[in-house]
Parts: structure tokens; C-alpha cells; sequence
């Protein structure tokens, strides 16, 4: 397929597994689903699921902006998370980073574990 074209990063963690951190072919960016893990170390950041949010939706916009893409392209997420308790910090911090009149659309599952332990996770599609 030459339509398709892998995205990759030292800005994301690299994959920790048989995937890509992202896959772009027409006209749409495929983003693997991102944990606050750093890129540098592959620990995972933070003992919260708010602070992990923000450092999953930040390497989340890394590998869109490798893409050529970015966070107000994004036409769906995926939010994965450990305990639902943590919907409304999770929200919030969400909301920071989807800013606007025109969120995209979303689901949000509760989870019984994540890569790494982590607390939170999130994939999306967006627009190239």
C-alpha cells in the first residue's frame, strides 16, 4: 500500500510492542493508544489519573504533530481508564487539551489494567 505511512517520534514513547505509534493513509492519522509513559526513560509518570491524562494527551498531540496533524484535526478518542471514580479529573484535564465549540467524539471505558500499570489510556483518528 502506498497510501500508507508509518508515523514515529522520539517526541511519543516508542511501541513497546508488534505496532506503530502511528499509521497515516487516506487522507487519516491512526494513533496507538499513549500512557504518560516518557519517551526517555519508558517509566510511566505520575501516581494519578490526571496526571497521567495530561501525559498520555501529551504524547497523544507528539505523534499527531509528527504526522503533520494535530489535536483540533482529531475526529474520535478512545479513553481507557482503571477506575471511573476518576471520570471528572480525567474530564477536566481532557478539556484542556480539546478546547472549543467542536470536541470529537469520544468513548470512555473503565478497564480492569493498562500496559505498565498505568491509570489512564487514549488512542484516536484524526484528519491528516
Amino acid at each position: 500500500m502506498s497510501d500508507r505511512t508509518i508515523v514515529s517520534t522520539e517526541g511519543a514513547p516508542a511501541a513497546i510492542g508488534p505496532y506503530s505509534q502511528g499509521v497515516k493513509g487516506a487522507g487519516l492519522v491512526h494513533c496507538s493508544g499513549q500512557i504518560a509513559m516518557d519517551p526517555a526513560t519508558g517509566e510511566v509518570v505520575g501516581d494519578d489519573a490526571a496526571t497521567q491524562a495530561e501525559g498520555a494527551l501529551k504524547n497523544l498531540q507528539a505523534v499527531l504533530e509528527a504526522a503533520g496533524s494535530s489535536l483540533d484535526k482529531v475526529l474520535k478518542c478512545n479513553v481507557y481508564i482503571v477506575d471511573m471514580g476518576e471520570f471528572a479529573a480525567i474530564n477536566e484535564v481532557y478539556g484542556r487539551f480539546f478546547t472549543g465549540d467542536s470536541p470529537p467524539a469520544r468513548a470512555c471505558v473503565e478497564v480492569s489494567g493498562l500496559p505498565k500499570g498505568a491509570l489512564f489510556e487514549i488512542d484516536c483518528i484524526a484528519l491528516a
